[in-house]
């Protein structure tokens, strides 16, 4: 198949592109290189650097002739989100939007897009949360992946566009930005291997389900299945903290650093967890890393791209 990834110069969308390429697929990544690196593009696929929100994104994707669509370009900052929620909007509904219309003009098959679990259900009911738990989300951010799902369901219905929009859970792994807004396993593992002071906001008890790249990758290869339609959390139904991210961590690194504490962050979400039931029971997807595994196997590329042994 002919598969276009957007925000494939990005953490989680290049290791699925790796992953399609692997499996003999034509792949072509569109990316704006805001947030992307272009080192992380496999050189293997076709490269466009486009936003999307361009005017020609439709004249693109009439050329190129995808079968398949897989959506994780985004303004990925939720904190900018809530200072910024026009902007925020202009690229995650507006974008979404031009992607979709444009897809449904030039014949795609289907879109995978890349949704959020903790963001789209905002504080929990009950834990883990399944697909049918509220959805309450409380950032710009947030909204925006909800409302893609909703216009992916219109699509679906009216136009027979079908759609698989997996709500990821917090995912850390290689290439994953250390910069920004970036995950804390990153942050941290960056810190730790420069010496430097890594800070805990709050008082570290803040708890995510932390998924491993490479299995979300595994869920993304069996959304192209084209049985596969409407939404799935991507998660581990296992909740871990700050404290203990930090600790063990610094185990790994044997880092010489304190656990200090500074202050919590306005609306963080206090625990976020939840369930993959509904797509282990339908498609057999379960994560298959445990978490200390995956810090170590976290902590082993950025210790190699610290020492240049690597450049992807």
């Amino acid at each position: 198949m002919k598969i276009l990834v957007t925000g494939g110069a990005g953490f989680i969308a290049s290791h699925i592109s790796d992953a399609f390429i692997g499996l003999g697929h034509k792949v072509c990544v569109l990316d704006n290189l805001s947030t992307g690196n272009i080192e992380n593009i496999n050189p293997d696929a076709k490269f466009f650097q486009l936003d999307l929100t361009d005017v020609k994104l439709p004249d693109l994707l009439q050329k190129e002739k995808f079968d398949i669509i897989c959506h994780h370009a985004a303004q990925m900052d939720v904190r900018f989100s809530v200072a910024n929620p026009i902007v925020d909007a202009q690229t995650n509904i507006l974008g979404g939007i031009n992607l979709y219309e444009s897809a449904v003009a030039c014949g795609v098959k289907k879109i995978i897009f890349a949704s959020t679990g903790g963001a789209v259900y905002g504080e929990q009911d009950y834990f883990p949360a399944d697909e049918n738990h509220p959805t309450r989300p409380c950032s710009p951010y947030g909204i925006a992946k909800l409302a893609n799902e909703k216009y992916l369901y219109y699509y679906n219905q009216v136009q027979g566009l079908k759609y698989v929009a997996l709500r990821y859970a917090n995912i850390y792994g290689p290439r994953q930005n250390p910069h920004g807004e970036a995950g804390v396993v990153a942050i941290f593992v960056n810190k730790m291997l420069r010496n430097e002071q890594p800070l805990i906001n709050g008082d570290g008890l803040n708890t995510r389900d932390y998924v491993y790249v490479g299995d979300v990758v595994k869920a993304n290869v069996l959304a192209l299945n084209e049985k596969m339609n409407g939404i799935y959390n991507v998660a581990t139904g296992i909740e871990n903290d700050v404290n203990y991210i930090f600790s063990t961590l610094k185990q790994i690194i044997k880092a010489d650093c304190n656990e200090i504490h500074g202050e919590a962050k306005a609306g963080e979400q206090r625990r976020s967890v939840c369930s993959y039931d509904k797509i282990y029971k339908e498609y057999g997807w379960k994560p298959e890393l445990a978490f200390a595994d995956g810090l170590k196997a976290t902590v082993e590329f950025f210790k190699n791209k610290l020492e240049g042994k690597i450049k992807r």
